[in-house]
């Protein structure tokens, strides 16, 4: 069987577009374009010649015209856009990464925060959606990040009256009877995480003021009991050290007028051996009930560092024949 000639296409970028924004300084974006794809790609002025196959062909043609629409936006293209555009392309979806990747969600002190993968901006569609939405996947992948940048954007928009973040006081393990300190030197730690975030949200100076007038609470799983939560963004966070009645008692909490978003990673329970998460049990209790949704994000959704993502491959690798070996057996 002979192999297809390569077929030659030229793609005309518009003059309004300047080609420096498109290929990158020193052409660096138009090199990585060329190191993912199959196909060679020449410019010469505002034409770019493509000769490969007419699949790959096709898909880069399909990421000019995506780059272009985001340049025209005022987006600014990043080595990380273009591969984060190529990875939706890859996936043969019908959203345009355009779109993905150019939801803005919040802007703080000139930084934006937006989906940057094709799973977090069908998270996020869910939580515009939904009433109850469950965030489920690895570290790294925005789960509470997003969940918090959708909050502040509702308050800010006036839809709810407040935020309300908590968490279990559960934690590798540890026992917060054995720490150091006051009840509240013991529990800062583990809200830790939550504080860092909406410092990255809001001017720095606001936060104890909208903590003082209650507008902004964060607070231990356990202060939630005996509350009905009315006009309040809630958000419960690893929600996988959560016991099967601690998430009934949270989730029971929903009042009037309020949103729920239940973020956590079933793959790093740090409950007693034996109790089973509150996280796991839901999914099994609540799945298809209406106005309720479980987006999964994945390894591939990882935003931190690359190795992040190729340590959660790796363990979900090593998990799965793990599961393998034992049933098996």
């Amino acid at each position: 069987m002979t192999t297809p000639e390569p077929l030659q296409h030229t793609v005309t970028i518009p003059a309004s577009i300047p080609m420096v924004a498109l290929l990158g300084p020193a052409d660096e974006f138009l090199r990585l374009i060329e190191a993912s794809f199959d196909a060679d790609v020449h410019v010469r002025g505002n034409e770019i010649a493509i000769r490969g196959t007419a699949a790959e062909s096709a898909l880069i043609e399909r990421l000019l015209g995506e780059l272009v629409t985001m340049i025209r936006t005022g987006q600014g293209l990043t080595r990380e856009t273009i591969e984060r555009s190529i990875a939706i392309l890859r996936t043969e979806t019908e959203e345009r990464p355009a779109d993905v990747l150019s939801l803005n969600i919040l802007s703080n002190r000139g930084r934006t925060i937006r989906p940057k993968t094709l799973n977090q901006k069908r998270y996020v569609d869910a939580i515009d959606k939904h009433t109850v939405v469950f965030g489920i996947g690895p570290a790294g992948t925005g789960k509470t990040y997003l969940a918090m940048a959708k909050a502040v954007q509702a308050l800010q928009a006036k839809e709810v009256n407040r935020i309300i973040l908590t968490r279990p006081a559960v934690e590798a393990g540890e026992n917060l009877g054995y720490l150091p300190g006051t009840l509240s030197e013991k529990i800062d730690p583990y809200l830790r995480p939550l504080y860092d975030a909406l410092h990255d949200m809001l001017d720095p100076e606001s936060i104890p003021k909208l903590m003082a007038a209650g507008t902004i609470e964060v607070a231990p799983l356990a202060y939630m009991r005996g509350r009905t939560l009315n006009d309040a963004f809630i958000i419960l966070d690893e929600a996988q050290n959560t016991s099967p009645e601690q998430m009934k008692m949270f989730l029971t909490r929903l009042g009037f007028g309020s949103r729920m978003v239940v973020t956590g990673d079933v793959t790093q329970i740090d409950l007693p051996t034996g109790q089973r998460s509150g996280l796991r049990v839901v999914q099994e209790i609540l799945s298809g009930v209406r106005d309720v949704a479980f987006p999964r994000l994945t390894g591939a959704d990882v935003v931190r560092h690359k190795l992040v993502g190729r340590i959660v491959a790796a363990y979900d690798e090593y998990e799965g024949a793990a599961g393998e070996r034992r049933r098996s057996r």
